[in-house]
């Protein structure tokens, strides 16, 4: 059975990373609610 020192530091790193992708998701959410990015393709005219 695993301590209880290792269950916290295998717990902190999870919450590390879960708080991690929330923000990264919740900057691209604020990104596209500014219009800052978009979900449309970008024509691109090629002159061939």
């Amino acid at each position: 059975m695993a301590d209880r020192g290792a269950l916290k530091l295998v717990g902190f790193i999870f919450a590390t990373a879960t708080l991690a992708v929330m923000l990264v998701a919740g900057m691209v959410v604020k990104g596209y609610a500014d219009g800052a990015f978009t979900l449309e393709a970008s024509t691109v005219a090629a002159s061939r």
